[in-house]
């Protein structure tokens, strides 16, 4: 794939952190850790550069998705694979929003993100960065604004944006519980969300 695929992720779908999900929720159930952003100004739809992008956006948002993959291991996933799934899009797990503003701070933090995802004893099972979101999280916006706007849509003020994954995909197991913490992310320290697989 050239460039990345947009999915939709509904209302419903979205759960807060420390939600019990059932570990059978899709065919090949997954976790991984990703992050979101809250759109706060239609000025979005015509920003060019990640300054501007960051301009228009009012939180970010840990979050956890749950996709599911699917298809049976041995097929290959490609593009139109993955579009045909709506790439995989199930559930997600939301963490509090936490309050962006325009600052070279920002600018330089959203870039800078590490994610470490750990079982309930404290065990590494993935490990991520932010920058793996086409090397900066305001790049995917700009992105799924260009992406949207080619289909003729436009992004309003409280849209939340699901910036893509920033660790491998960990297959789900049932009775586990998962805790992805984000380091660097709030200024505050150390931001942690979770998710129970029953």
């Amino acid at each position: 794939v050239s460039e990345p695929i947009r999915g939709v992720l509904l209302e419903k779908m979205l759960l807060k952190s420390g939600a019990v999900v059932p570990a059978n929720f899709g065919a090949r159930p997954v976790y991984e850790g990703d992050l979101m952003v809250r759109v706060g100004s239609e000025e979005i739809n015509s920003a060019t550069t990640p300054k501007e992008a960051l301009a228009a956006l009012d939180a970010v948002i840990p979050f956890m998705e749950l996709p599911d993959l699917v298809y049976d291991p041995k097929v290959s996933l490609d593009g139109p694979a993955l579009a045909a799934i709506n790439v995989g899009a199930r559930l997600g797990v939301l963490g509090t929003p936490i309050p962006l503003s325009a600052t070279p701070d920002w600018e330089e933090r959203l870039k800078n993100i590490k994610i470490v995802m750990v079982d309930k004893a404290g065990n590494e099972l993935a490990v991520g960065k932010s920058s793996a979101l086409l090397g900066n999280p305001l790049q995917v916006v700009l992105w799924l604004k260009d992406s949207l706007k080619a289909s003729g849509k436009v992004l309003n003020k409280g849209d939340l944006l699901s910036l893509g994954s920033m660790t491998p995909l960990v297959p789900v197991k049932s009775g586990t519980t998962i805790r992805a913490q984000y380091i660097g992310l709030d200024p505050k320290g150390k931001v942690e969300i979770s998710v129970s697989f029953e």
